[in-house]
């Protein structure tokens, strides 16, 4: 797998468990309606600025985004937050 196709499959198994449509998520982010399909789709690829956007907007940081061994980045960080605020009331 070249990282072209990485980057197109993570941001729809993100967005997947997520629980967003290629859509929403487009609008979300300021886009046409159709701008991660043609992502997903291997006719586009996001610039940098983008890819940063479409982390933050996934609830993730690139690093997290490019770590293959995390299925599911998203649940990982909401745990974290919810330890930190139990952490805080403690």
């Amino acid at each position: 797998m070249n990282y072209e196709e990485f980057i197109r499959n993570r941001i729809t198994k993100l967005r997947m468990l997520k629980n967003v449509s290629e859509y929403q998520m487009s609008l979300d982010l300021g886009h046409s309606k159709s701008y991660i399909q043609s992502i997903s789709s291997g006719r586009a690829l996001p610039s940098m600025s983008e890819f940063i956007s479409i982390c933050e907007y996934l609830g993730i940081t690139p690093k997290e985004f490019f770590d293959n061994e995390n299925s599911d980045p998203v649940l990982h960080g909401e745990v974290i937050d919810a330890l930190n605020e139990i952490r805080t009331v403690m």
